[in-house]
């Protein structure tokens, strides 16, 4: 069901978009993710800082959008979070000596420092790619090019996130016993 719900407002805008226009489907995606967070909010009692930026910005970006009928704003929403998720993760990193995915999951997983270390430096390159790869597309190609590529964009964070899953399977500890 969660899976469904992180998805929907995705699905919702492309079959907006292909049905009508980019401002419609804008509107679309605004409404879907007020619904979304509503929807986590009811199940889980809370929203994650992920939700919470997602919120704004499309709200934000997709007022921007509408308001100066300029459909930029939606399409460099994606490179915004992306780089921005890359920068809060690095400068945590280096400047705060603080890992993020630690504090997130640590209680989660356990693993040892150094796995939680390159997942850290992973997550920043994954999301300074994504954010060069919406960047070119927004940039270079066409509203229909963009639209279709956020769909099957998707494939990148699946693939990410299931080579993830295979890194951190390595080095959970085989027995309980911590590693």
């Amino acid at each position: 069901m969660k899976f469904l719900i992180d998805f929907f407002p995705i699905l919702l805008f492309f079959g907006a978009y292909k049905t009508t226009d980019i401002y419609t489907a804008t509107a679309v995606l605004m409404a879907a993710t007020v619904l979304q967070t509503v929807l986590i909010y009811k199940m889980d009692g809370k929203l994650q800082a992920m939700h919470k930026i997602t919120l704004v910005l499309v709200l934000g970006f997709g007022a921007l959008t509408l308001g100066l009928h300029d459909e930029r704003f939606i399409k460099w929403k994606p490179t915004l979070l992306y780089t921005g998720l890359a920068v809060a993760l690095g400068v945590a990193h280096v400047f705060l000596k603080k890992n993020f995915l630690l504090m997130l999951l640590g209680q989660q997983l356990e693993l040892p420092r150094q796995v939680w270390h390159r997942m850290n430096i992973s997550w920043m390159l994954y999301c300074l790619f994504m954010a060069a790869i919406n960047g070119y597309v927004a940039a270079y190609y066409s509203t229909e090019d963009w639209v279709n590529f956020k769909l099957w964009g998707y494939a990148f964070p699946l693939i990410f996130i299931v080579g993830q899953g295979l890194y951190v399977a390595r080095h959970l500890p085989k027995d309980g016993s911590s590693s």
